[in-house]
């Protein structure tokens, strides 16, 4: 198992530096095919999809919604247009309901919209984050506020770890290895700012920015893996999916992502704008 999950991190890193190195289609289609996988790993979490796994009308409207946000948000990069894809998906998902009614229930419809603004929309601000000002370096604090947080929590927690914060949500969890994971974050922002992107911006001292965005980012990340691990407990299911080796589904390896980029994106956009 242990080697399973390594060679998977290995190939997900490796996905992720080429992509977010390119940015681009590259970094869109790649994003677009992982909002695909974790809707439907949602929409199934909430109810919102059959027993029998086909995929059904709400869902059906869903992933085209997720597939018309994404190509125009390549194509235009407007806010307005993003926003009346929302409000397009919104509208579709309860005209369907109300025209094929009784055949689904209001939890399933809540579900199809929640999943679709859950992961999609969410996601789709490492793809805004790159494409904004200084987004080629920016981009990379989002990985760093997650993935760098991730670890560094799981090495303090297993370290120095005894004091558990969240007994019944995440009994692994301890206030020692949160405290280590926001700490690593900023260290990790903080040297690759010193590193590289002091020496990109050469018109201004980003430093201490980064280590607080980084630090924020951190927080958020543990808040998005906690929200994620909050749905499987109140469904009863243990992971999202199986797509990837030895770590279950997208949102099991994304989640934390998926909280932290669009807080990345909005700090970034106030602080170096």
């Amino acid at each position: 198992m242990f080697r399973t999950r390594l060679a998977s991190g290995i190939v997900l890193v490796a996905i992720a530096l080429f992509t977010m190195i390119m940015g681009g289609p590259w970094l869109a289609g790649i994003l677009l095919f992982i909002s695909l996988a974790a809707y439907r790993e949602l929409t199934k979490a909430l109810y919102a999809s059959t027993k029998q796994g086909a995929l059904n009308g709400l869902e059906i409207i869903g992933m085209a919604g997720v597939v018309l946000y994404y190509v125009s948000s390549f194509l235009w990069n407007s806010d307005t247009v993003r926003l009346a894809c929302i409000v397009a998906v919104f509208m579709g998902e309860m005209f369907f309901y109300v025209i094929t009614f009784p055949r689904y229930e209001a939890r399933q419809v809540m579900g199809a919209v929640f999943a679709f603004l859950y992961a999609p929309v969410m996601l789709s601000f490492v793809y805004l984050t790159r494409a904004a000002q200084y987004g080629f370096y920016m981009v990379w604090l989002i990985l760093i506020s997650s993935w760098g947080c991730d670890t560094c929590a799981y090495c303090v927690g297993m370290l120095i770890g005894r004091k558990k914060i969240f007994p019944v949500l995440s009994p692994k969890k301890s206030l020692e290895g949160c405290i280590g994971g926001v700490l690593g974050a900023a260290l990790l922002g903080g040297i690759y700012a010193w590193l590289v992107v002091e020496k990109a911006i050469a018109d201004r001292t980003v430093l201490w920015i980064i280590v607080f965005i980084c630090a924020v980012g951190a927080v958020m990340s543990m808040v998005g893996d906690l929200a994620a691990s909050a749905i499987k407990r109140n469904h009863n299911i243990k992971d999202y999916g199986k797509l990837i080796p030895g770590h279950g589904g997208i949102m099991d390896r994304f989640d934390s992502m998926i909280v932290t980029a669009p807080m990345i994106y909005f700090l970034t956009i106030f602080f170096l704008k």
